[in-house]
This record gives structure tokens, C-alpha cells and sequence, in this order.
């Protein structure tokens, strides 16, 4: 808050904001409605990168109309090489990052690396989405920028007016993949493509990769009363996240949060291609992803659940370039081309 408003409060009598909202010093919610927020960083350790970099990328607008943009990344040449021979199309993964709904950005550092390693070594084409974050956009404007982002994609695969995905992109081969509260916007297009309220052809979506997905709900589950808190994820931090993303006055259980709270969409209905979730051993919302999928299986749906022995939420974004990273590499790849591809393991 400038002082200017400070001395016009005081010369009204009024008290002059306070702070109700503080988020690691990054994100702070006044009484007043401001929100000042530092954009430079998401609170996680800086990653080191090797050189060289397995992948380029340029960023591009995909919302004019909210300031919006992605990065698209897609791998060098040599990494996108097969057994010597001149690389085809590559499947796309649409990526939306993590934070709560409150922090993050698809630059910085953490998130690109990330991308980094997933358009290199896959190979595919990445498209990391930048949404608007809370509390400035309370849920759903997240959700909203997530189906503009499908929108964007459908207008490319129709149009081929980028050259880089008229060259590198197999629109037939879509994964929508995300991290936390990204893995919850993968959910939510799902149910979208998957009740016919979105259309994304002609693409078309083979599939969806939820890292760890940030859901909520007003009962607590075991695993968030009795595990220890995480190096970066603790129960007041995702209580936090919760009050700063959700409309006002909205519980844990609003549909935007809880995919099977009193509100929430029936998902019985729901089409969906093969589903692969990734969670950590000892994610505070461990119990949370394990009835996700528990769930969805009991609905036959085709979901598959990779816990990571020993992990915390995040891990991959915490150290992108860690052993436990090697081997999310290794499980994407199998999902999204099989395990009788080529360099697969």
C-alpha cells in the first residue's frame, strides 16, 4: 500500500488496511482488497541446469484480452532424433503449473525446468499456460483461462499458424498434463472435453497426466491430520491456498476443489481417454489422489496411480533434475508412447 493511502486513511479516520492475507511474503491479501504480490519467484529453491539444453523455446500470447501467454518448447533436433532418422511430428502436452491457484508462473524457473526435461527427453512439444492466480482472480478465472488455452490449441491444430507447431506438433496426440493446482485445471478440462461442454478438435486428446493434483475437500483425511508437513507444502499452507483461491465465503467442498463434493458434477458420464496420476508417498494429500483414482476406477474409468516411494508434493518441481525426476521422465514416457515405443523403458 502506498503512503498516499495510508494519509488519506488516517485523514478520514479510517484505519488504514492491514494485512489479512500473508503468503511467505509473496502474496499478500490487505483488508481494503489490495493485493501486493512479488513476481519474481514462487518461494522454491532455484534449479541448476545442464548445458546444453535439451530443448528451445519462444513465448507466445494466447489471450490478448487478459495479457495471457505460454511458452512453447520443443525439444533440439538431436534429441527429437530417432535411431538417426529425421524426427516426425511429437506428441504435444498442454502444461499448467502449480501453486495453490496463488503463486507460480509458466517462467519461472522451477516450471521451466521442468518443461525443460519433459519436451527433451520425451520428446514432445510442451505448451506451458500462464493463467491469471488469486487472490486478484478467485476461482474459476483459472479454469476459465484453462478452456481459452483449448481454445487456442483448437484454433492452432485447425490453422497451423505457428510455424513451430506446424512443423513439430501432433495435434492428434494431445496429453493435458499439469502440477498441483495445474493437475486440478487437467481435471477440469477433462470433465469439460469429456461432457461435450468444450470441443478442442481437431485435436484431439489421447490422454491426461495430473502430477500430484491439488484437491480439497471440508473433512479432513488422515493423511492430512497425521503426516508431517512437507519441505514446502504444510496444512496451513494448503488452508491458505484454500481461503485465497476460492470464491469468498466458499468452503474446501466447492466444486472448483472437491471433484466429488455435494456440489460437485457427476463424473460417471464423463468420457475419458487413459488417465495416469502421479503422487508422492508422503504428500500431505496423499489419501486425497489415492480416492481420486480409487473413484474413478470404480466408475471404469482407464486411471492408472504412480506413487513415488519416500516423495513429498512437488517433488519434480522441487528437483527437476533428481533421481526421482529421472524416473517421472521414464513413467511419462511410457504413458504417452507406449511401452513398446522406441527408447522406452
Amino acid at each position: 500500500m502506498s503512503s498516499t493511502s495510508s494519509q488519506v486513511a488516517s485523514a478520514s479516520g479510517e484505519a488504514p488496511p492491514h494485512v489479512i492475507e500473508d503468503f511467505a511474503g509473496l502474496v499478500q491479501l490487505l483488508s481494503d482488497g489490495t493485493v501486493v504480490r512479488r513476481t519474481d519467484t514462487n518461494g522454491l529453491p532455484v534449479p541448476s541446469f545442464p548445458s546444453p539444453l535439451p530443448a528451445q523455446w519462444k513465448d507466445v500470447v494466447y489471450d490478448p484480452n487478459h495479457g495471457l501467454k505460454l511458452r512453447i518448447y520443443r525439444p533440439n533436433s538431436s534429441a527429437a532424433d530417432v535411431d538417426g532418422e529425421v524426427p516426425k511430428k511429437l506428441p504435444v502436452l498442454v502444461f499448467f503449473h502449480g501453486g495453490g491457484f496463488c503463486v507460480g508462473g509458466f517462467d519461472l524457473p522451477t516450471t521451466h525446468a521442468c518443461c525443460l526435461r519433459l519436451a527433451g527427453e520425451l520428446p514432445a512439444v510442451v505448451l506451458s499456460a500462464g493463467y491469471r492466480l488469486a487472490p486478484e482472480n478467485r476461482l474459476p478465472a483459472a479454469h476459465d483461462d484453462a478452456r481459452t488455452f483449448v481454445s487456442w490449441i483448437r484454433t492452432q491444430a485447425a490453422m497451423d499458424s505457428d510455424p513451430w507447431l506446424a512443423n513439430w506438433a501432433d495435434f492428434g496426440r494431445v496429453f493435458v498434463t499439469g502440477d498441483s493446482s495445474g493437475g486440478n485445471m487437467a481435471h477440469h478440462i477433462a470433465v469439460a472435453l469429456g461432457s461435450g461442454l468444450l470441443n478442442i478438435s481437431p485435436a484431439h486428446v489421447t490422454g491426461y497426466v495430473l502430477f500430484w493434483p491439488f484437491f480439497a475437500g471440508v473433512e479432513r483425511t488422515a493423511s492430512e491430520t497425521e503426516y508431517p508437513p512437507g519441505p514446502f507444502v504444510t496444512l496451513p499452507v494448503y488452508d491458505q491456498f484454500c481461503r485465497m483461491s476460492l470464491p469468498v465465503g466458499a468452503t474446501r467442498d466447492h466444486p472448483a476443489l472437491n471433484p466429488f463434493g455435494p456440489d460437485s458434477p457427476a463424473l460417471e458420464a464423463v468420457a475419458l481417454p487413459p488417465v495416469l496420476v502421479v503422487g508422492g508417498e508422503h504428500d500431505l494429500l496423499r489419501d486425497r489422489i489415492v480416492d481420486y483414482v480409487s473413484r474413478l476406477k470404480a466408475m471404469g474409468k482407464p486411471v492408472e496411480l504412480v506413487e513415488f516411494e519416500g516423495q513429498h508434493h512437488g517433488f519434480f518441481v522441487v528437483e527437476p533434475w533428481g533421481d526421482a525426476g529421472d524416473e517421472l521422465i521414464r513413467v511419462v514416457r511410457r504413458f504417452v508412447y507406449g511401452s513398446t515405443s522406441p527408447g522406452c523403458v
